[in-house]
């Protein structure tokens, strides 16, 4: 039986596609039962995409694969804090639990921001375990955006 660390593992491997990308690395996968209903990563520059997170792809091409647009026995292993956009859309998936890697303290809104997830007013509310091989999955985004400054540093140069 896999683990929590192992479905982070392959939302890592989707965030190291989005760093080879230039898109920033971001990563997640949709799991029911044992099944892998979908895995994604950012996909905002590519795309032209506002909406194109990883997130919101996953949940997209999960709930093709289960043939409905409820997902309450789903997981989503996410390598950074959903922000307000994808948290709403966990919740009209009705989403069972959402894994996190690294908090987002400028646009996360499971914690940081917001608690969308556990918000009693709204109809559905989210399990959520956060900092689930939080260390790599921050690394990589500090890896990208200390790249993208250092880029910006010598064209400015």
């Amino acid at each position: 039986m896999r683990t929590d660390e192992d479905y982070m593992n392959l939302a890592l491997d989707e965030a190291r596609k989005a760093f080879a990308k230039d898109e920033v690395p971001v990563g997640a996968v949709v799991v029911s039962g044992e099944r892998i209903l979908a895995a994604a990563h950012n996909e905002t520059v590519s795309a032209p995409d506002a909406a194109a997170h990883a997130e919101m792809i996953a949940i997209r091409e999960a709930c093709r694969a289960a043939g409905n647009y409820r997902l309450t026995d789903a997981r989503l292993y996410v390598t950074l804090e959903p922000c307000l956009m994808c948290a709403g859309a966990i919740l009209q998936a009705r989403l069972a639990r959402v894994v996190f890697g690294a908090r987002d303290p400028k646009a996360g809104a499971v914690f940081s921001l917001y608690q969308v997830l556990h918000d009693p007013r709204l109809n559905h509310q989210v399990a959520v375990t956060e900092g689930i091989l939080g260390e790599a999955c921050g690394e990589i985004l500090s890896r990208f955006f200390k790249e993208k400054r250092v880029e910006a540093a010598s064209r400015n140069a």
